[in-house]
């Protein structure tokens, strides 16, 4: 006897904002009583990120509007299949921004993408990640039912920091439904500063200003010199930059850094290393195809590499880091970093908790996930 045909996922054009939550909801319960992996997919833009998707497509691109913005609250609440550009759109005409600065990989990126991803731009040091920024999340589990967790406040209790594991799950632990964030005001003057000279001297510069409560909200080194981004009120960031001198520079390589087409992000085989910020990266260099690119004032490096996983991953965790292909893994190659038995065993009870049938990105992040 033939199996029923799966039903298609809910779409809508992309002109349209709808909530369409319950039929999604019916579409997951259905894929775990069938016991059929799902692939979800919003704008598409990270689909080349993490290990590759699988399973049957689940479009969340129609599920999109903004539900509650107040800017006197400094708190959004969306839709997951809201564009970003709207987002920042609406977010800019009240003078306001996502203080994370969420990478911009495509137009069609989407606010669920930039959760489930839990990737943040250049201000991450010193303004959060944007697990920093979520309050809260409406999800729904892989039985297809609704929960929400969190609320549209900082101090709040519900659900305790559930909705925090959502941000960088890739979806493995729920289909994002809604988001509340926190917002943040733009600031009043940026003024973006270059400075020729080579990483051990920047470092130098960097360890003394970060020392002090300065209007620093990037600094990127990009081989050739140190870039500086301040930030704040236009009296305190004219009066660092002309202690600082420099150049003033203009925010184009700005917005190619936060649009990943910057240096090395234009490699085929590319790596993000997290390492503290002060660590020696010689043997980092030893193994670049081009000079590193070091963001977060030198605590990210994106390494242009053809050294195996292996090569690449001891050289991090001798200095005390860690290390994820970003772009070009080969047959078999893990992307992430693997876990110690400990953490596994915890990300596994968290995925039977929420997952059970393991219809969710099924081997998204780990193939044990």
């Amino acid at each position: 006897m033939s199996m029923p045909q799966a039903r298609p996922s809910p779409t809508l054009t992309a002109s349209e904002d709808a909530d369409l939550g319950a039929a999604l909801s019916a579409r997951v319960a259905e894929a775990a009583a069938r016991g059929e992996p799902l692939r979800l997919v919003g704008g598409g833009s990270k689909d080349a990120l993490a290990q590759a998707l699988s399973g049957a497509r689940l479009d969340l691109s129609g599920h999109r509007g903004i539900l509650d913005y107040a800017p006197s609250e400094l708190v959004m609440t969306a839709r997951a299949g809201t564009p970003l550009a709207q987002i920042e759109a609406a977010l800019a005409r009240s003078g306001q921004r996502l203080a994370f600065e969420p990478p911009i990989m495509s137009p069609a990126s989407t606010l669920g993408g930039v959760v489930a991803a839990g990737l943040s731009g250049a201000r991450r040091p010193f303004a959060g990640g944007v697990r920093d920024a979520v309050l809260g999340v409406k999800i729904l589990d892989g039985r297809g039912r609704i929960l929400r967790f969190g609320g549209t406040v900082f101090k709040n209790v519900a659900g305790f920091d559930a909705f925090r594991l959502m941000a960088g799950a890739y979806g493995c632990l729920g289909v994002l439904l809604e988001v509340s964030l926190r917002v943040a005001p733009a600031p009043q003057t940026t003024l973006h500063l270059a400075f020729e000279e080579a990483w051990p001297r920047a470092k130098a510069r960097l360890e003394a200003l970060l020392r002090r409560p300065v209007p620093v909200t990037g600094a990127v080194h990009d081989g050739a010199g140190l870039l500086l981004r301040l930030e704040g009120p236009d009296h305190g960031v004219r009066a660092l930059a002309a202690e600082l001198g420099g150049v003033v520079d203009n925010s184009e390589i700005w917005e190619a850094l936060r649009q990943r087409r910057y240096g090395p992000h234009q490699a085929a085989r590319l790596w993000r290393v997290l390492i503290p910020r002060r660590a020696d990266t010689a043997e980092l260099e030893g193994l670049a195809e081009a000079p590193l690119l070091r963001d977060w004032a030198g605590a990210e490096i994106w390494l242009a590499s053809e050294a195996s996983a292996d090569r690449v991953r001891d050289a991090a965790r001798r200095i005390g880091g860690h290390a994820a292909l970003h772009r070009g893994a080969r047959a078999g190659e893990a992307v992430f970093p693997p876990l110690a038995p400990a953490v596994l065993a915890l990300h596994q009870r968290l995925k039977r908790a929420l997952d059970p049938a393991g219809v969710l990105n099924p081997g998204r992040l780990y193939q044990e996930l």
